[in-house]
């Protein structure tokens, strides 16, 4: 029991954590070498800044930012791989593709400063929507009581959509949800299932008024339609036996 948990455990973290080690091997490499590697971000409507549609969720700005996404990556990254095993890595692959493409087209670039977007916020807005409304577009009980988790645990990053804060990607954090919204509603039909249970039809039996069963047997005795013969044999063991018949 012991070893099929920790297999388990192993099988839904091995992708969060592996993707958290190389964003912080990068992160100390950056800090180490005294290197910029914010220039592989996503600079909108740039050339330049295409190449950001991959790397950007990779490259993090200060040691609070990388810390603030760790943890909602890997519990979110668990959440999705425990539930959604069989579709995680595609559905987390279009959800960073898509968004990237999206904070492209449509994210803030300032004229006179390059703004460029970093960061794996994008991808954590994108599991979280994902993860809530999957469950809903499936209306899976099981599914849907994980979309209300997703609610009480990261509920309060929805206020990251809006342009409050003028310092973060807000448009990343809004491209990114409506990215999950996008491949929830596109996996909606493959994945876990929702349980449909069926009844057995009780077969019909080719029974006869005459012998049907709720006839009691005194019922089927006054039948005319009925002949019962009994027959009653015994078997003497002896002479003796056979005189007292």
């Amino acid at each position: 029991m012991k070893n099929y948990l920790q297999k388990k455990l192993w099988a839904i973290s091995k992708w969060p954590l592996f993707f958290l080690c190389i964003i912080y091997l990068i992160f100390f490499i950056e800090n180490q070498y005294q290197l910029n590697f914010s220039k592989y971000g996503v600079l909108p409507r740039t050339s330049n800044g295409l190449i950001g549609i991959l790397t950007s969720v990779f490259i993090h700005g200060d040691s609070n930012h990388i810390l603030g996404n760790s943890l909602p990556l890997l519990v979110l990254g668990m959440l999705t791989f425990f539930f959604y095993k069989k579709i995680a890595k595609q559905s987390l692959f279009w959800i960073w593709i898509i968004s990237g493409i999206w904070l492209w087209i449509g994210g803030r670039n300032d004229v006179q400063h390059a703004t460029y977007h970093i960061g794996a916020s994008t991808l954590i807005y994108g599991m979280a929507s994902f993860l809530f409304f999957s469950g809903l577009f499936r209306r899976h009980l099981r599914l849907m009581v994980v979309s209300a988790l997703v609610v009480f645990l990261y509920g309060s990053i929805t206020w990251g959509m809006f342009p409050i804060d003028k310092s973060m990607s807000w448009e990343g954090h809004l491209f990114g949800a409506l990215a999950g919204i996008l491949v929830a509603f596109s996996y909606r039909k493959e994945g876990p299932k929702k349980t449909v249970y069926y009844w057995p039809e009780e077969e019909e039996e080719n029974e006869t008024e005459e012998t049907a069963y709720w006839k009691t047997p005194k019922q089927l005795i006054n039948d005319e339609s009925k002949t019962i013969n009994v027959n009653y044999i015994y078997k003497p063991t002896s002479e003796k036996d056979s005189e007292k018949l």
